[in-house]
Parts: structure tokens; sequence; C-alpha cells
């Protein structure tokens, strides 16, 4: 049937069929600048975290391999579970810094892609208890990523192809890559749309109010009340317009995602949420069109840089690099190369056949439930309300229920509403634990001072020396909460370092979390503000009884 209307011109579905493919598109040269900075971010990430090396991967520290399997998926995977040795864990740290570089410079692409991923999900499951939204939405991109071709340009691969790179990419992996991104932005508009702070242009000033969170430029912007609700509520009004990121092309597109970035670095240099604005960033930059690859270039040449030259300098190098020889050597055993690439794409296809097939049906039990979830009356967090809900759905459907639990094994369950500060917290928090030496004195274990519940500290976020470790206080309260096994072998390690790094042993340690209520009136007097208290957990060091050891009043 011809795609012709009448009088020759194309047909209306030619003309849609043109415009969705426009949108879905990826420029080659913004797939090669994702794989690099996505490279990047594994190494930052494996730097970062190994500064709690001891105390977080190793089986000495408060997250030994036991606790972790049993707070993660049933059949989680982990490459790091393969050994409780601290050297081998660290050479794995070594070895999956090395399959990122890897990445970075696009040799056997695809594969390295594949790997990092596998490595990230392995150490997310190694401890489950410093994980954030941007862990989650890390995972996904690669997960996509392992779809796309990443090696396009940019890469050794592309040095050894023998043909020119593709300008851009359209294809059900770029779709479903482009929508994650667009995803988490509009649920989280559509999360936040049912608090009262976020529609009333409040929630931004209530967020900065929170010492244990914001640093640097924060503690400055937080003078400015008036210019912070006013950023918040735009941020908000950019969630809900997110799907515009799909529906603009060219330089209306770049605005956008100029926005976008600009949005997350401020956030960067504010608050003091881990690597979630770098991780968002790296999902824009599939957004970028080709007409900020053109600027760029037109720059470059203004500035006298030789792009040309320097293409020729890197591609020699890269040629240094060998091609790969897996496919001449299957060759040597009778396999013709035509056969094994018939092979890999009929894999390729199969599986990102099954991801879609998958993706419809999780969609339309979800789209069944979602009023359900919406008219529930539980005073839960609503995101929270909304994945119990599909959870119920999909627990009718056999075969939804097994997706649901590789997914989770692989850690790619799709969190139904992304809710990152969908409610914005209005409190600070910090840490008291009371504890008795075997002297009889008493001390503050968790800051190493006397017993007071006063602040430690001025600004809160000193109390954490990485913001894993905030994340892992999270979960220790949670642990409190849920009556799990997290607070204790915290408590544990607190009564056997103690003694090694203060000379006295411990007997009794307590654990509390001071709450400080954030009004827009006390948001830079928190002497003002109304506190609670929480007891996390009680604690006998070796064989002494759990008891009460100062605790706070009221």
């Amino acid at each position: 049937m011809s795609s012709r209307g009448f009088g020759g011109s194309p047909s209306l579905f030619a003309r849609l069929q043109t415009a969705f493919t426009r949108r879905i598109r990826i420029d080659s040269r913004s797939l090669a600048a994702f794989r690099i900075l996505a490279g990047l971010l594994v190494i930052a990430d494996l730097l970062l975290r190994s500064r709690n090396f001891g105390f977080f991967y190793t089986e000495a520290g408060v997250v030994p391999r036991s606790l972790a399997r049993e707070l993660s998926a049933e059949y989680a995977v982990s490459i790091y579970h393969l050994t409780t040795d601290p050297t081998l864990i660290g050479a794995l740290f070594v070895l999956q810094g090395i399959i990122a570089l890897q990445l970075i410079v696009g040799y056997k692409t695809r594969l390295a892609t594949v790997l990092t991923f596998l490595f990230v999900v392995s150490l997310d499951h190694h401890n489950p208890l410093v994980l954030s939204y941007a862990d989650t939405l890390f995972r996904f991109l690669l997960f996509w990523a392992m779809f796309l071709p990443l090696g396009e340009r940019w890469s050794v691969d592309a040095v050894h192809r023998d043909r020119a790179p593709r300008a851009s990419v359209a294809s059900a992996a770029t779709a479903l890559v482009l929508v994650q991104v667009v995803y988490v932005y509009f649920t989280n508009g559509l999360t936040k749309s049912l608090s009262e702070e976020w529609v009333g242009g409040t929630a931004g000033t209530l967020v900065f109010g929170i010492d244990e969170m914001t640093f640097l430029l924060g503690d400055l912007l937080r003078e400015v009340p008036t210019l912070l609700g006013i950023g918040g509520f735009v941020w908000y009004l950019m969630l809900l317009g997110s799907w515009l990121l799909l529906a603009l092309v060219g330089r209306g597109r770049l605005a956008l995602v100029g926005l976008f970035v600009a949005g997350h670095l401020s956030f960067a240099v504010t608050v003091r949420i881990g690597a979630f604005p770098y991780v968002s960033i790296a999902g824009l930059l599939l957004f970028l069109p080709p007409v900020f690859w053109q600027q760029v270039r037109t720059l470059l040449d203004r500035v006298g840089v030789d792009v040309d030259g320097i293409r020729a300098s890197v591609g020699n190098l890269a040629m240094l690099v060998p091609a790969s020889p897996l496919i001449g050597d299957i060759e040597r055993f009778g396999v013709p190369a035509g056969r094994i690439q018939r092979l890999r794409s009929g894999v390729y296809t199969v599986t990102l056949g099954i991801v879609v097939v998958t993706i419809v049906l999780v969609s339309a039990v979800f789209l069944f439930q979602i009023g359900t979830a919406v008219a529930a009356t539980d005073h839960q967090p609503t995101e929270e309300t909304i994945d119990d809900v599909l959870v119920d759905g999909l627990d009718g459907v056999t075969g939804l229920r097994h997706v649901e639990t590789v997914a989770e094994s692989a850690g790619v369950d799709q969190p139904v509403a992304w809710g990152i500060f969908a409610q914005p917290r209005t409190e600070d928090r910090y840490y008291v634990f009371p504890a008795r030496t075997a002297e009889g004195d008493l001390v503050d274990a968790y800051n190493a001072r006397e017993v007071t519940y006063d602040r430690p500290y001025d600004r809160l976020q000193r109390q954490h020396g990485t913001y894993r470790e905030r994340f892992y206080m999270n979960s220790v309260r949670r642990g409190g909460q849920y009556g799990n096994d997290v607070p204790r072998y915290l408590a544990e390690h607190i009564c056997e370092q103690w003694a090694d790094e203060h000379g006295t042993e411990l007997t009794h340690v307590n654990m509390y979390m001071v709450r400080e209520e954030i009004t827009r009136e006390t948001i830079d007097r928190p002497s003002d503000r109304d506190r609670t208290y929480l007891e996390i957990y009680r604690h006998g060091c070796e064989d002494y009884d759990p008891t009460v050891i100062q605790p706070p009043d009221g």
C-alpha cells in the first residue's frame, strides 16, 4: 500500500510516522557523550565509595554479606557476594573501574556496557542500605544502554569499523530510554501535585531549611526565601511539562534540556543529594539535538581548535588497540561470521521484544489500579501507596509476578511513582547515641562528645562524613521502626571499635534520632524549632542486657 495521499503528498500515517521517528531519534554524538559520562560516573562512584570501604563493604563493617542478602531481593544478583575476602572485594572494585574505562573509550562497547550494568547492580546489592534514587535511575539508564549503539561515534569500535558512523539512531531502544527519563520527571511532578507545599509554592523554601542536606550556596540561598519559593514552583511546573522533552525538537528541545541541566547543576551546589544531579544530566545528554553539536563545532572553530586534527590523532591512537579477535576465533571452528551476527541480532530483538511486551502489560495493570491508589486514605507517602497497590495488582497475574521477581533481582524494578521529595521533608534530623563505659562514664558514641541532645554541629551536614552515610543512617532509623537487624550491627560495631579508638570499653548503647520541625519562620533559626525524639534501638555490648541510658526529656 502506498504511503502517498492524494496528489502524491505523504499520507497522514506517513507524516505521523516521520514526526514520531524524529522525536525518538538520538544523535550518535549524544550517545557517545552519554557513554563517556556514564563511565566517568562509575569511576567517581567507586572512588567515593572507597572512603567507607571497610565500614560499608567488608565483613568487619556494618553490612556483612548475610545482612545484605537478607535485605535485598530474594534472588538478587551480585558478583561481590562471591567472596568475603576484603582483598578480593577491593580487586573487584578495581576490575569494575577498568571495565568503566573500557566503556569510556568504547572498546567492545556492547560488552563493556553489559559488564558495567552487571557490576553496578552487584555493588548496589552488596550494600542496599546506602542507596538513593540516583542509584536506581543509573541502573535503568545502563539497562536501556545495553540496547543502544553507544560505540557508534568517538570510540575504538568506530575507528575499527569498516563503515562510516551513523549520524543518528531511531529504534525501540532509543524510544524507551528517552521515555524513561521523561517518566521519572513527569511521575515525580504528578506526585508533587498532591502536595499542598509544592502546589502552593512553599516547598522549595522548606527544603532549603534542612541543615542536614544543604551546603555551599544552599546556606546563602536560605536567606532569600522568596527566591526559593519561586524556584521551587518553577521546578514543579517544569516536571509537569517534562513531556515536552519528547514533543519538542531542534532548538526548542535544546532550550528545555538547558533549563533542566541548569536546575540539576543548581541542586549540585546547594543540596547534598549524592549523584542524582549528575546521573540526571547523563540522561538529558541523550536529548541533545544535532543543532547543539553544530553550535559546539562552530564555537571550537571560532576559537581556533583544530577539531579534525584532534580527531585524526585520537583515531591513530585508537588504531593501536587491536580489534576484537572473537569473530575470527569462531570462524576457525567453522562457524560463519554471518551466522554469528544473525544470532546476535536475533537475541537482541527477542530480548527487547520481551521487555516491551512486559512494559505494556505492567502499564495496563497500573492503569486499572491507579484510581484505587489515588483514592486510598492511608497516611503513608503517595508514591508508596501507588507502589503497594500495583504490587497487589501484579500478585493477581502469575506471569507478571515472576517478571517483577526477575526485575527486582536485576535491580530494575521500576518505581511506579518517582517520589523524590514528592512530600517535602519539613524536619531536620540528627543522631545522639548515649552510651555507658565500663568505668560508668556517659558519652555520646555517635558524635564522640558528652551526652547532650543539643545539636552536634551548627550545620548538621557535618555529622555525616559522606552522603552515603546519611542514606545509611536513614536505613538505621527505618530498621528500628521495622525491627530488622540494621541497628544491631551498627551498635555491635560501635562497641567493638570504641575500645580501640578511645582506650575504654562500652557496656551499653542507646540510639536516638532528634527531629526539628521546620517552618517558614524557623528556616534559619534552628534554636526556635520544636523538637521530638525517636528511640531507634537499645543494645548491650558483649553479655550485657540492654538498658535505658539518659533518655531525652519529652
